[in-house]
């Protein structure tokens, strides 16, 4: 079977579109295999319209995903993801090893990271479900080691909460959709979050959450199918 050709698109066509261009992007992602962050996009779809309730060492596992993700191309992240769990799970019970998961790969505050969160995994993912909103959530999750206010939003949705990270990516577009000028920044300022929110409404139902949404238009901007 011949793959498609990629649709590529502007931000103008997306805005004047969004359902069906949005449509395009995803089937031609997932038609290509590239419809994946740690899980494959039906899987985050599903979290986010059904949260599921992880057990501690799943939870950790997707801090780790995480923890791998800032810095790293997602290729190398789910590879060296896949290895760390290994260790992890076959050391059952026992404290993992800051030197075994070193010799992985030579992060220091990375492996660290790791090490508290396989740890402490049960505090951790019951401190988090104790928790009612998700906003609550969200900032209980940026406390974690080695994540910070913006990669708790990763790891929320991977979680099953349905928000909007807000990348450069992200307000880049949002700006672009709505024809305004701005700068992307950290925290995001009012009125580039006004015109990503914009995009967003016009794409958000029931069956495509924000949280997804944004997933796809990210990996879309990440390799150039929507040109900004």
């Amino acid at each position: 079977m011949s793959q498609s050709a990629a649709p590529l698109t502007g931000p103008a066509v997306l805005a004047a579109h969004p359902r069906k261009t949005f449509r395009a992007l995803e089937k031609y992602l997932i038609d290509s295999g590239l419809g994946s962050d740690l899980a494959s996009f039906e899987t985050i779809r599903s979290r986010l319209i059904t949260p599921p309730v992880l057990t501690p060492e799943d939870f950790a596992k997707e801090t780790f995903y995480v923890i791998l993700a800032s810095g790293f191309s997602q290729k190398t992240a789910k590879r060296l993801w896949a290895e760390i769990v290994r260790y992890c799970e076959g050391r059952g019970s026992k404290p993992a090893l800051f030197d075994d998961l070193f010799a992985v790969f030579h992060n220091r505050n990375k492996i660290n990271a790791i090490v508290q969160v396989w740890q402490n995994r049960t505090t951790y993912c019951r401190d988090f479900y104790a928790l009612s909103s998700p906003s609550e959530k969200i900032t209980y999750l940026s406390t974690l080691p080695h994540i910070g206010k913006i990669t708790a939003h990763h790891l929320a949705r991977n979680l099953g909460i349905s928000v909007v990270k807000y990348d450069v990516w992200i307000q880049r577009l949002g700006l672009a959709c709505a024809n305004k000028k701005g700068t992307p920044s950290f925290p995001i300022q009012p009125d580039v979050k006004e015109a990503c929110d914009a995009l967003f409404s016009k794409l958000e139902s029931a069956d495509l959450p924000k949280g997804y949404i944004d997933v796809v238009l990210w990996k879309s901007c990440q390799l150039g199918l929507i040109k900004l």
